[in-house]
């Protein structure tokens, strides 16, 4: 959260901020993910859900690095509000090494994600998708989310982004968020034209049932606003049968997330 560009996004959000928002996009539920390496953002996150219908899901963090992976799972999985838990995530595109997600420690705390039953997103950028291919290979019990589409950089070129998609979907256990396209694109003057091949990219490599819409609210105000997001998310799926868009904005999340 360095630089002035960020200001926007720089105080607390609550489900206050959010409420109003998502009732008159006709939002329901939602998936909260986490936003940093801190372990005491998961409980926190986890009294959220239990306390406003609005939040169906949480996926958390801990130190996938630990010898303790395990019982740190199991800690918040017993914890009164731990059946909102329902995947990890870490910011595996702030890692300097781009095989982070190789590691023998790491593997090992992917590990006891999968036996924990919870799902694994995969927060990444084009140059770690090798790493992630090489991971979703090497743990097909463990149900892998890719985030914002991993973050092509929009009006670039589509490859190898779009080589790394497509092998990441030629495996069952992967699903992918149409999310935080619009912080990879020009932040003043995005069109939702810029977004569509790469849409149309995740589209036809994953098929709408292994893909789901997310808002990436708040960090989307860097570039648009909660209704423009989902009105751009619309848009470009326009095209599709309503049994695909809902699977888009409710049935693959459902399914994936295993929430009520």
């Amino acid at each position: 959260m360095v630089g002035p560009e960020l200001d926007p996004v720089r105080r607390n959000f609550s489900i206050d901020d959010l409420a109003p928002l998502a009732a008159e996009a006709g939002v329901t539920a939602t998936v909260l993910v986490q936003t940093v390496g801190v372990a005491a953002e998961t409980p926190e996150f986890l009294e959220v859900a239990a306390s406003n219908d609005l939040v169906a899901g949480v996926v958390g963090w801990v130190d996938l690095t630990a010898a303790d992976v395990a019982d740190a799972l199991a800690g918040l999985r017993q914890r009164p509000d731990g059946e909102w838990l329902k995947g990890i995530r870490h910011q595996v595109h702030d890692e300097p090494d781009e095989r982070w997600l190789c590691r023998d420690d790491v593997r090992a705390g992917l590990t006891a994600v999968a036996d924990a039953g919870l799902v694994y997103d995969l927060l990444t950028k084009t140059p770690h998708l090798p790493a992630a291919l090489e991971t979703v290979e090497a743990l097909p019990q463990l149900s892998f989310v890719v985030d914002h589409i991993s973050k092509p950089v929009i009006g670039g070129d589509l490859e190898p982004w779009a080589s790394g998609i497509r092998a990441l979907a030629a495996h069952p256990n992967v699903t992918c968020k149409l999310s935080g396209m619009v912080t990879e694109a020009s932040w003043t003057d995005w069109k939702v034209s810029d977004l569509q091949p790469y849409v149309d990219v995740v589209l036809d490599a994953f098929t709408p049932d292994r893909v789901m819409f997310g808002s990436d609210w708040p960090v989307c105000l860097l570039a648009a606003s909660y209704p423009e997001v989902v009105q751009a998310a619309e848009d470009l799926t326009s095209t599709l049968t309503a049994t695909e868009r809902e699977a888009i904005f409710a049935t693959t999340a459902r399914r994936t997330y295993n929430l009520p």
